[in-house]
Protein backbone atom coordinates (compact mmCIF):
# COMPACT_ATOMS: atom_id res chain seq x y z
CA UNK A 1 0.00 0.00 0.00
CA UNK A 2 1.14 3.69 -0.77
CA UNK A 3 2.19 5.66 1.57
CA UNK A 4 -0.25 8.61 2.41
CA UNK A 5 0.23 12.22 3.10
CA UNK A 6 -2.49 13.97 5.54
CA UNK A 7 -2.28 17.84 4.89
CA UNK A 8 -4.42 19.84 7.09
CA UNK A 9 -5.74 23.38 6.28
CA UNK A 10 -7.42 26.52 7.30
CA UNK A 11 -8.51 30.24 6.44
CA UNK A 12 -9.19 33.16 7.90
CA UNK A 13 -10.02 36.42 7.58
CA UNK A 14 -10.51 39.38 9.92
CA UNK A 15 -13.30 40.95 7.69
CA UNK A 16 -14.44 39.25 4.22
CA UNK A 17 -12.36 41.50 2.45
CA UNK A 18 -9.93 42.18 5.21
CA UNK A 19 -6.44 41.18 6.72
CA UNK A 20 -6.36 37.08 6.41
CA UNK A 21 -4.16 34.02 6.44
CA UNK A 22 -3.59 30.63 6.16
CA UNK A 23 -2.62 27.59 8.30
CA UNK A 24 -1.16 24.27 7.12
CA UNK A 25 -0.41 20.87 8.60
CA UNK A 26 1.77 18.65 6.71
CA UNK A 27 2.22 15.20 7.88
CA UNK A 28 4.11 12.42 6.32
CA UNK A 29 5.25 9.19 8.26
CA UNK A 30 6.88 10.92 11.25
CA UNK A 31 7.56 14.19 10.21
CA UNK A 32 5.26 17.24 10.51
CA UNK A 33 5.58 20.33 9.26
CA UNK A 34 3.39 23.61 9.74
CA UNK A 35 3.42 26.75 6.87
CA UNK A 36 1.03 30.04 7.54
CA UNK A 37 1.03 33.47 5.96
CA UNK A 38 -0.61 36.90 5.76
CA UNK A 39 -2.08 39.11 3.37
CA UNK A 40 -3.48 42.78 3.55
CA UNK A 41 -6.72 42.32 1.81
CA UNK A 42 -8.63 38.97 1.25
CA UNK A 43 -11.33 36.72 1.65
CA UNK A 44 -12.07 33.50 4.04
CA UNK A 45 -12.59 31.71 0.37
CA UNK A 46 -9.67 32.76 -0.68
CA UNK A 47 -7.55 31.96 2.04
CA UNK A 48 -9.29 28.45 2.57
CA UNK A 49 -8.15 27.46 -0.88
CA UNK A 50 -4.97 29.21 -0.77
CA UNK A 51 -3.82 27.03 2.21
CA UNK A 52 -4.62 23.55 -0.11
CA UNK A 53 -2.39 25.25 -3.16
CA UNK A 54 0.48 26.50 -0.86
CA UNK A 55 0.80 22.82 0.76
CA UNK A 56 0.47 21.38 -2.91
CA UNK A 57 2.99 24.37 -4.29
CA UNK A 58 5.28 22.84 -1.42
CA UNK A 59 5.77 19.43 -2.67
CA UNK A 60 8.83 17.97 -4.07
CA UNK A 61 7.75 14.76 -5.30
CA UNK A 62 4.85 13.91 -8.27
CA UNK A 63 2.13 11.11 -7.70
CA UNK A 64 1.63 11.22 -4.27
CA UNK A 65 -0.99 9.67 -2.80
CA UNK A 66 -2.84 12.39 -0.34
CA UNK A 67 -5.61 13.02 2.08
CA UNK A 68 -6.65 16.81 2.94
CA UNK A 69 -8.43 17.64 5.75
CA UNK A 70 -10.11 20.80 5.99
CA UNK A 71 -13.06 22.64 7.34
CA UNK A 72 -14.02 24.59 4.19
CA UNK A 73 -17.03 23.27 2.41
CA UNK A 74 -16.70 26.00 -0.55
CA UNK A 75 -13.29 23.54 -1.51
CA UNK A 76 -14.65 20.28 -0.22
CA UNK A 77 -17.59 20.48 -2.54
CA UNK A 78 -15.72 22.37 -5.05
CA UNK A 79 -14.03 19.58 -6.04
CA UNK A 80 -15.93 16.24 -4.34
CA UNK A 81 -19.19 17.30 -6.16
CA UNK A 82 -16.76 18.70 -9.21
CA UNK A 83 -18.13 21.77 -9.80
CA UNK A 84 -14.99 23.29 -10.27
CA UNK A 85 -14.42 21.27 -13.22
CA UNK A 86 -18.29 22.62 -14.52
CA UNK A 87 -16.72 26.26 -13.55
CA UNK A 88 -13.62 25.60 -15.98
CA UNK A 89 -16.07 24.55 -19.02
CA UNK A 90 -17.93 28.08 -18.17
CA UNK A 91 -14.25 29.84 -18.17
CA UNK A 92 -15.87 30.84 -14.45
CA UNK A 93 -18.82 32.83 -15.51
CA UNK A 94 -20.21 34.65 -12.50
CA UNK A 95 -17.72 32.68 -10.43
CA UNK A 96 -14.98 33.51 -8.26
CA UNK A 97 -11.30 33.17 -7.25
CA UNK A 98 -10.62 31.79 -11.01
CA UNK A 99 -6.61 32.73 -10.38
CA UNK A 100 -6.91 30.49 -7.10
CA UNK A 101 -8.92 27.51 -8.92
CA UNK A 102 -6.89 27.13 -12.03
CA UNK A 103 -3.50 27.52 -9.23
CA UNK A 104 -5.20 24.24 -7.82
CA UNK A 105 -6.55 22.33 -10.48
CA UNK A 106 -2.73 22.78 -11.63
CA UNK A 107 -1.12 21.05 -8.57
CA UNK A 108 -4.47 18.76 -7.91
CA UNK A 109 -3.65 16.74 -11.27
CA UNK A 110 -0.18 15.63 -10.21
CA UNK A 111 -1.26 13.56 -7.44
CA UNK A 112 -3.95 11.70 -6.24
CA UNK A 113 -6.12 13.80 -3.52
CA UNK A 114 -8.66 13.03 -1.80
CA UNK A 115 -10.65 16.03 0.33
CA UNK A 116 -11.82 15.21 4.04
CA UNK A 117 -14.87 18.33 5.91
CA UNK A 118 -13.80 18.27 9.10
CA UNK A 119 -15.93 20.05 11.37
CA UNK A 120 -14.30 23.63 11.99
CA UNK A 121 -13.61 24.55 16.08
CA UNK A 122 -14.49 21.33 17.29
CA UNK A 123 -12.18 18.24 18.43
CA UNK A 124 -9.85 18.17 15.49
CA UNK A 125 -5.81 18.98 16.98
CA UNK A 126 -4.84 19.48 13.37
CA UNK A 127 -7.40 21.78 12.77
CA UNK A 128 -7.57 23.71 16.07
CA UNK A 129 -3.83 24.03 14.86
CA UNK A 130 -4.41 25.17 11.62
CA UNK A 131 -6.48 27.53 13.17
CA UNK A 132 -4.21 29.20 15.03
CA UNK A 133 -1.89 29.51 12.45
CA UNK A 134 -4.28 31.45 10.04
CA UNK A 135 -5.31 33.79 12.79
CA UNK A 136 -2.14 34.29 14.29
CA UNK A 137 -1.29 35.31 10.84
CA UNK A 138 -4.42 37.23 9.97
CA UNK A 139 -3.40 39.32 13.26
CA UNK A 140 0.12 39.89 12.99
CA UNK A 141 1.59 39.77 9.49
CA UNK A 142 3.51 40.15 7.80
CA UNK A 143 1.28 40.82 5.12
CA UNK A 144 1.87 39.78 1.43
CA UNK A 145 -0.45 41.71 -1.30
CA UNK A 146 -2.77 38.92 -2.49
CA UNK A 147 -2.20 40.99 -6.37
CA UNK A 148 -5.17 39.20 -8.39
CA UNK A 149 -7.73 40.22 -5.67
CA UNK A 150 -7.01 43.46 -4.97
CA UNK A 151 -6.82 44.40 -8.54
CA UNK A 152 -10.20 42.74 -8.99
CA UNK A 153 -11.92 44.92 -6.23
CA UNK A 154 -10.09 47.83 -7.95
CA UNK A 155 -11.79 47.29 -11.92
Amino acid sequence: MKDTLCIYTDGSSRGNPGPGGYGVILHWKNTQKEMSAAYRLTTNNRMELMAVIVALESLTRLGLNIDIFTDSKYVVDAVEKKWVFGWVKKNFKDKKNKDLWLRFLDNYRKHQIRFHWVKGHANHPQNNRCDELATMAADQGPYLIDTQYELEQVS
